[in-house]
């Protein structure tokens, strides 16, 4: 049976806005009339997030798509990177599979660092041989991020490898070099790496464009680009994608998706409306060479309805012609549980494992200087107070608090380091969301708290914490670590009670748990803790703690 869709149609291609009427037949719209309409809505593309790690979200697949059909996304270009340092090929095929479940259009990548350097325990290695055998699926849409730009730089041979094979596949090679610019930036582009949303000031998106790659301008829940790279739509519009990269569920609830980035786009910008759909839209379709319709005839019929195009306030979504949500009804679409998988160790950690001791002949130590809405960290030399026992211990009035990470899939000792501007005064927190391997994470102001935190981590089998010196929160991830198959919304209010309790115990970071669990990750400038020790990202070595 055929459908008529009418309203005011946005035709991003001849940039226009007309009255008229689609006609669906089936998955396709067969045809567009122009003509007058009673309707006021507006009728455009559906929305497609370009580059996003759903397990950020600690939704499974199907669980996402329950919180952003809502919000207009029909689409997302998707990085499995998190599942895949947990369960390799295993953690890839758990979230195709979830993904068809529900009719959101999934396009997932080959991840291309599992592990993202050799200097950290995963639980997964995926080499040249495994990525090209991902390559070879229809399901698998390109080869993600590369972030061992260093690798490629060095000519590393496996990594190299990977990009050749991703060539020969005709599959597009996401990038991730952060600040990498002039000579070594010439070479990683000529491997055949197409984009990169890591830019963070103006005059390195522009370098990078200038040699062909497209920009993903992102702003998600801890990196918020979009206030630096703004002014790239006055010149570079039809090089330009809108993603979150990481999102967190109280944030898609409360503020929305890729609609968010649109409406902020316009309201604090005021970009063009064309340009600002079409990086939404049009760009990563053909960038990806995406099956997602672009509200033309022949195409499939993915589109939303919207009563305005400032608001963006979403009426209606269809997917493939079928409406999955409308804002009287809610979803439309049904939700099947998701078996749990996982890999945890099941071993506590004791209190005496966190002392660390100061050397006689050493003044200072290394602290990790977070910078909140940043994912670039700087190191700070501090001299610390010691106990009797001549242990380093936190010192709140200084905001420099200890860090613990803990191998998740081996039962072996914590590594210790210390963090500053975290703002806890009592208590700790802790995640098993931790990039990129996903170890346990937990920030804290004294051991007992830390050491709960860690041990009811492990009883769950991964999730989030606090402590609060006495009683230990947690939202469980059971799926490997990092997901649930709960409802969005239920996770989203969890989360961020969670969220404000550290605050009550003084955290000062806008997104505390995201914040976190980017510490340990080995390829974002310049200094983070992982499994077996602190590492300088500059140098791209392990250093002392002491100096």
């Amino acid at each position: 049976m055929k459908k008529h869709i009418e309203g005011r149609i946005v035709d991003l291609f001849s940039r226009r806005i007309f009255e008229g009427e689609l006609i669906i037949e089936n998955t396709r719209i067969i045809d567009i009339v122009e003509k007058k309409v009673d309707s006021c809505n507006y009728i455009l593309p559906g929305l497609i997030d370009s580059h996003v790690h759903i397990e950020s979200s600690m939704l499974t697949p199907s669980r996402f798509a329950e919180m952003v059909v809502p919000r207009g996304t029909v689409a997302v270009v998707t990085d499995p990177h998190e599942i895949a340092n947990v369960l390799g090929e295993k953690g890839v095929d758990f979230m195709i599979k979830d993904g068809e479940l529900v009719p959101l259009k999934f396009f997932f990548g080959a991840p291309s660092c599992v592990p993202a350097t050799p200097f950290e325990t995963s639980g997964a290695v995926m080499d040249y041989e495994i990525v090209d055998r991902l390559l070879r699926r229809k399901d698998i849409w390109f080869l993600s991020e590369m972030m061992n730009f260093p690798g490629v730089i060095n000519d590393v041979p496996d990594v190299i490898n990977k990009c050749k094979a991703a060539i020969k596949y005709g599959k597009p090679i996401d990038g991730h070099a952060p600040g990498l610019m002039g000579n070594d930036l010439e070479k990683y582009v000529g491997y055949g790496i197409s984009t990169d949303h890591e830019c963070g000031i103006l005059e390195e998106a522009i370098e990078k464009l200038s040699l062909g790659m497209k920009i993903q301008i992102r702003e998600g829940s801890a990196a918020r680009n979009f206030s630096s790279l703004y002014p790239l739509f006055s010149k570079y519009a039809d090089r330009l994608m809108l993603c979150t990269d990481d999102s967190h569920p109280d944030e898609i609830l409360n503020k929305g998706h890729i609609d968010r980035l649109i409406r902020q786009g316009r309201k604090e910008y005021n970009i063009d409306i064309f340009d600002l759909l079409k990086s939404a839209t049009v760009i990563p379709v053909q960038h990806y060479n995406l099956p997602v319709g672009l509200l033309r005839k022949g195409d499939f019929a993915d589109f939303i309805i919207v009563d305005n195009l400032d608001d963006l306030n979403i009426q209606a979504t269809f997917i493939n012609g079928e409406k999955v949500f409308d804002n009287k009804s809610g979803v439309l679409f049904n939700f099947k549980a998701s078996q749990n998988i996982n890999s945890f160790r099941d071993e506590y950690i004791d209190i005496e494992d966190l002392s660390v001791l100061m050397p006689d002949d050493k003044s200072f130590v290394k602290a990790i200087e977070v910078n909140d809405g940043e994912l670039l960290t700087n190191t700070f030399m501090w001299q610390p107070k010691l106990d009797n026992n001549k242990n380093i211990i936190s010192n709140p009035d200084e905001d420099i608090i200890k860090l613990v990470v803990v191998n998740r899939y081996c039962n072996k000792l914590p590594v210790v380091g210390f963090v500053k501007n975290f703002g806890l005064k009592k208590g700790a927190i802790g995640s098993t969301v931790s990039h990129d391997s996903h170890n346990i994470v937990v920030a804290g102001v004294d051991d007992n708290s830390i050491c709960s935190v860690v041990n009811n981590l492990i009883d769950n089998k991964g999730g989030i914490a606090v402590c609060d010196s006495f009683d230990v929160s947690v939202l469980s991830l059971p799926i490997g670590g990092l997901m649930t198959s709960r409802k969005g919304k239920d996770v989203a209010i969890d989360y961020l009670s969670l969220s404000n309790k550290a605050k009550i115990l003084g955290c000062k970071l806008k997104a505390p748990f995201m914040s976190l669990s980017f510490l340990s990750l080995l390829v974002i400038p310049s200094l983070k803790l992982g499994d077996k020790g602190l590492f300088d990202v500059d140098s791209f070595k392990f250093v002392s703690l002491f100096e």
